[in-house]
């Protein structure tokens, strides 16, 4: 298992970048060039590029972990301690600019994947499909899509404005769909955000088609994409474009119709009964449809890319409390019992200089904190059918309060909701949007759930609430974009 992470983990893919060798020179067999599409000519070659282009989404700039701190304290929840500008201070604060580290960073290393998975799509197309046949090469391609298409909607969550603005019609991103291997005029204007969409959704689609069903090991079925990851990964984009009917179809395709809410086909994913158990080793429980693996005492996101160096702090010995949870934020809602398992992942501090404040153990490991960085988690795909049915029936409805109490319960089996528990489908999709909230603390969806919604971003310690109309509720554009790419425009 430990070797396996290793190889996928170690393998680069800027494989097409290397200069034409002198033909008095033999090319070497275990060195890759782009010679005759040389990364496109063996078997084992295609699948090494294949997990690399994991291995660069997992970069710390990005899906390994930075990603996620972003999301977390852009939003509410956190309060800023050590005023760092480099660790997401100025995103905290909402004072980051064109050329802040964090804006620049993540806009590179993201569309570095998605130049990597262009070229890898590119590649199999020349030549890589005729080497591994057919129904490898739709697993491998599926694979790379899922990737792009993560990459894309990333992106978007950050940089344009919401799908409820407008419906789609505001400027997105540049859309690239070919892979660029040499210098060139790359210029390009930004496509709508519905056009960006609609590009992630027919990703995911063709992904969905060619990904197997499952992976032989518990393992691979964590860190690399199958057909349920698409699936789930729909629910999530669908629920991001109100297009809250499609969310029902994809999730039903993974949800049974009652309880106890398991995946039908492919990959047997469910709740796990003690949510402690997702946060720690192996961490290939089936709860974990898709997260970023890091190997303990030999890898790391980097330095100061880390959950764990973020959101967690003891006695100076694991993290360095650059952030602590809110005392007014969501560990404040009293309808989250003291009983409530997930409270059991909260860690009030002794170490003098951050005495009584609150962090999250959700990742534990001392330095270099390898925590994995869970992407997506089954009570996601719950949660979004739970408010999608609640959405489309605007009532309170059945099958959306089982699927709310399935997440409730797991954690805390003396609350139940009924339909006499709400009034409304507004009260229904409101505790929905809290269970949210409580259940995926620390994971990254905060900032997402409110601006999918155009909702203010509330006040926190000194930062002031931020309405949807405010320019600092999305970020700007990297400048280095604006410098290079004649075409795009920044954001208002």
């Amino acid at each position: 298992m430990k070797k396996k992470i290793l190889v996928m983990l170690g393998i680069a893919v800027t494989l097409n970048y290397s200069c034409q060798k002198d033909k008095l020179y033999p090319v070497n067999q275990t060195q890759v060039s782009n010679q005759d599409n040389a990364p496109f000519t063996t078997p084992s070659r295609i699948l090494s590029q294949v997990l690399a282009l994991y291995s660069t989404a997992r970069s710390g700039q990005f899906l390994g972990g930075r990603y996620t701190v972003y999301n977390e304290v852009k939003a509410d929840n956190w309060v800023n301690y050590s005023q760092n500008s480099i660790t997401a201070y100025q995103t905290w604060n909402a004072t980051v600019t064109s050329t802040s580290s964090e804006v620049q960073n993540l806009w590179a290393q993201a569309y570095y994947v998605i130049n990597n998975c262009n070229l890898f799509i590119d590649g199999m197309a020349a030549k890589g499909t005729s080497v591994v046949g057919a129904a490898t090469a739709a697993n491998y391609i599926g694979e790379a899509k899922f990737v792009r298409a993560l990459s894309y909607y990333c992106l978007l969550q950050l940089y344009a404005r919401p799908y409820i603005d407008g419906n789609g019609s505001k400027p997105g991103l540049p859309l690239r769909l070919t892979g660029n291997s040499v210098y060139g005029n790359y210029d390009l204007a930004r496509s709508t955000v519905a056009q960006v969409y609609a590009q992630v959704i027919s990703d995911l689609n063709d992904a969905e088609t060619g990904l197997p069903s499952t992976y032989s090991d518990a393992l691979t079925n964590v860190i690399r994409a199958h057909k349920n990851s698409a699936i789930a990964l729909k629910t999530r984009v669908y629920l991001a474009m109100q297009a809250y009917d499609k969310v029902v179809t994809e999730g039903n395709k993974i949800v049974t119709a009652s309880a106890p809410f398991t995946a039908p086909t492919g990959v047997a994913n469910a709740l796990q009964a003690d949510v402690t158990k997702v946060y720690a080793a192996p961490y290939s429980t089936t709860e974990s449809i898709f997260s970023m693996p890091f190997v303990s005492g030999t890898e790391n996101p980097g330095t100061q890319n880390q959950l764990g160096y973020y959101f967690y702090q003891n006695a100076g010995t694991k993290g360095i409390a650059e952030f602590y949870l809110n005392p007014t934020g969501v560990i404040a809602d009293p309808n989250w019992k003291a009983a409530d398992k997930r409270r059991s992942l909260l860690y009030t501090s002794v170490a003098s200089a951050t005495a009584g404040k609150v962090f999250t153990l959700k990742y534990p490991l001392a330095s270099p904190y390898p925590d994995y960085v869970p992407i997506m988690r089954y009570p996601e795909v719950l949660l979004n059918l739970a408010e999608a049915r609640a959405r489309t029936t605007n009532a309170v409805d059945p099958q959306a309060v089982a699927l709310l109490n399935a997440v409730r319960n797991r954690s805390d089996a003396s609350t139940t909701f009924t339909v006499a528990s709400f009034a409304t489908a507004t009260d229904l999709i409101n505790a929905i949007l809290q269970e949210r909230n409580i259940e995926f603390l620390g994971e990254g969806l905060r900032n997402i759930d409110l601006v999918r919604l155009g909702l203010t971003i509330p006040a926190k310690s000194t930062v002031s609430a931020i309405p949807s109309t405010d320019s600092r509720y999305i970020w700007p554009i990297a400048g280095d974009e604006l410098l290079y790419n004649k075409l795009m425009t920044p954001n208002n």
